[in-house]
């Protein structure tokens, strides 16, 4: 078998491997990037861009229940073709997978682009096509897969997963949705905007999620309105006939299909990591440092979604730029990762940013909140629904993070996201200019909530202004 050497093996090409591909690029080095399964990054594919456009339709759609208010004649006559609106998402889904593809891997050489499964013989020898290649370095970018618990693989094409969605021609009249996190939800609203009769199930006492009360307990109402929600109990599944019962608790529903969205698995089967020479933690993967990516002191690197640690595009991005980096140039270098930022697209969006409930000391804190009632944008777009919450220092005031279910919450988690990141406190929030009526006053209203419980206030006498 032959065998050739590089600087850097980088194995997998989704967003993680296609950042550290350009690091060594960058730095000069050669290198090989392998991929098996389908290429095209995992958000192109099945995940982050064509939910969105699904959630689009379904939003669209779902707006003439609303129409009525602003003396709409017939909207309640407003029919939607499923099978073209799946179509519209397939065209829109292959689109950005192509985009992908003829920016990286399209127009490269075989022996730069290696499309097969990869095993390592050894922490820097692999195997893969009938070759063998010696790096200096590897990076495992392998990107992970839905989870289905091996008893549920029985029931065949009524179990789905979110793999599966997207390639539906048509919509079932009922489905179980299992697992409502922001997979599970995102999906869940939109299907049963598209006209599914959906039931949502979750082992867990919240969705989407959440830790703070407030908005967990706001998320429920909302989301709930829609679809029956059961939660704090494990859903089973049973065959009866051509249908599937779904049970949890007292809970029984008979569906369809069933949406399986329980989490995601790494993909490191056959892959030979206990070739690493080091202990094999959950789900097979082994330690690493999560600021330089690296395995112990072997010049392997992990990044991206194979983690299981921060399964977002933006964070597959860093960490493979991080892996990249290191394994070009020989090093360990740890870098400081960004602000936390969470969002989930249903709708209200519901988001976290910074540090989460869980963490906080709750004697140390001051929480600002606005409840979306009164907000006056958000009353004239029809959607004053959900809670803001901030959380601040009590002390000196600084913004320490922020959960809330709200309309245009993917706008104003970036911004408190970007002022955390900042180190800015409450008081310098809000000297920044807001406009009127926008749904940002929103946010300026939880500034203010917070502002006065906190011990730090702004010199020059007024809070929003500045002396001359």
């Amino acid at each position: 078998m032959s065998e050739r050497t590089v600087d850097v093996a980088i194995i997998g090409s989704g967003t993680a491997g296609l950042n550290a591909m350009a690091q060594a690029r960058k730095a000069g080095k050669s290198f090989v990037l392998i991929n098996g399964g389908e290429p095209g990054t995992t958000c192109a594919r099945v995940g982050c861009m064509p939910s969105k456009a699904m959630i689009q339709v379904a939003e669209d759609y779902h707006r003439r229940t609303h129409l009525g208010k602003y003396g709409v004649d017939g909207h309640e006559a407003m029919t939607l073709d499923i099978p073209e609106a799946l179509e519209h998402v397939q065209d829109l889904r292959d689109i950005f997978v192509d985009r992908v593809l003829g920016s990286s891997t399209d127009d490269m050489p075989g022996d730069l682009f290696i499309q097969d499964y990869a095993r390592l013989l050894e922490p820097t020898l692999i195997e893969v096509a009938g070759q063998r290649i010696r790096a200096d370095a590897v990076v495992i970018a392998t990107g992970s897969r839905p989870l289905i618990p091996k008893p549920w693989r029985a029931f065949g094409n009524r179990l789905l997963t979110t793999d599966d969605v997207f390639e539906l021609e048509d919509l079932p009249e009922s489905m179980a949705v299992i697992g409502l996190g922001t997979i599970g939800l995102e999906l869940g609203q939109s299907l049963s905007r598209l006209g599914v009769r959906i039931t949502g199930f979750d082992q867990m006492d919240e969705i989407a999620g959440t830790q703070d009360p407030e908005v967990g307990q706001s998320a429920i109402d909302i989301i709930g309105k829609e679809f029956p929600i059961h939660l704090g109990q494990a859903a089973e599944i049973t065959q009866e006939g051509e249908k599937l019962r779904v049970s949890a608790g007292e809970h029984s529903v008979l569906v369809d299909k069933v949406l399986c969205s329980i989490g995601r698995v790494p993909n490191v089967e056959g892959l030979g990591l206990e070739t690493l020479g080091v202990p094999l933690g959950k789900q097979g993967i082994p330690a690493f440092d999560s600021s330089s990516m690296q395995v112990g002191d072997l010049p392997v690197f992990l990044a991206g979604d194979v983690t299981g640690e921060r399964p977002l595009l933006h964070e597959a991005g860093d960490e493979g730029k991080i892996a990249g980096y290191n394994a070009a140039r020989g090093e360990s270098a740890r870098f400081r990762r960004k602000t936390p930022l969470f969002i989930n697209f249903c709708d209200p969006n519901i988001c976290a940013v910074g540090q989460r409930w869980s963490e906080l000391d709750q004697d140390r804190i001051a929480v600002g909140q606005i409840k979306l009632a009164p907000v006056g944008r958000a009353l004239i777009m029809g959607k004053n629904k959900g809670v803001i919450r901030i959380y601040a220092d009590k002390v000196s005031g600084t913004l320490l993070g922020g959960e809330m279910i709200t309309p245009k919450g993917e706008n104003l988690a970036h911004l408190l996201c970007w002022c955390i990141e900042q180190g800015l406190t409450v008081g310098q929030l809000l000297r920044m200019p807001f406009y009127h009526p926008v749904i940002e006053e929103a946010l300026q209203a939880a500034l203010y909530d917070a502002y006065g419980k906190i011990e730090a206030k702004n010199e020059g006498g007024l809070t929003e202004l500045r002396r001359l």
